[in-house]
């Protein structure tokens, strides 16, 4: 994928331009604060970003086993949330940015979390189902490329399971940016059941199920 203008590289270029200028900070994730690492050119370095904060506090407890993906994991916060409440999963951490890759497992092993598996998106086995993902989609790479990624990821879902909310796709998108028209998308395209679980501070909860 090439750059486009006025769009952070980091939401698509394997080795970011910007110079890496990394550090530690404090955050509150899964209950509990933590420490972690985050660098320049990477997603939101200087705090958990709102629409995650907006997706982690609306998203039900995750499946306790089975395969989770974060899917555009940046340094972490989602994949480090899936991993601490579902200690029984396999958390699959997947960007296009080695530096995003680099930091989220240096932060899964600063936080002691085994289960956390930090993958380029081609490096995910093919055979790989999920019960869940949890992603906090790059809106602004644009239609093409957030379309492809979603006809990519979301056909590997498992099948949810009448009594489990918990599985499917969680997606945290901007109203001003496209939610609802994304998930009419959802629902013409791919032909997948889409509910707007959730709406706060300008961001819609989406929930994806098979």
């Amino acid at each position: 994928m090439t750059n486009l203008p006025d769009v952070p590289d980091h939401y698509f270029t394997g080795a970011p331009a910007t110079d890496e200028e990394r550090r530690t900070m404090t955050v509150r994730l899964a209950g509990r604060e933590v420490e972690v690492e985050v660098a320049s050119g990477v997603f939101s370095p200087g705090r958990v970003d709102l629409g995650t904060q907006v997706l982690l506090r609306a998203v039900p407890s995750p499946p306790s086993a089975g395969n989770l993906l974060d899917l555009g994991c940046g340094w972490g916060p989602i994949a480090l949330t899936l991993a601490t409440r579902s200690p029984g999963a396999t958390v699959w951490a997947v960007d296009v940015s080695e530096r995003a890759l680099d930091l989220t497992r240096r932060n899964a092993e600063r936080l002691g979390l085994a289960n956390v598996r930090t993958a380029t998106p081609d490096a995910v086995p093919a055979d790989v189902r999920f019960s869940a993902i949890w992603s906090n989609p790059p809106i602004r790479v644009g239609k093409d490329v957030l379309h492809g990624m979603l006809r990519t990821w979301l056909p590997r879902l498992e099948p949810t399971t009448p009594d489990g909310d918990a599985g499917g796709a969680w997606l945290v998108v901007q109203k001003n940016l496209g939610s609802d028209s994304l998930a009419r998308w959802i629902g013409a395209e791919l032909g997948l059941p889409v509910e707007r679980t959730g709406s706060a501070k300008g961001f819609r909860v989406l929930h994806v199920t098979r």
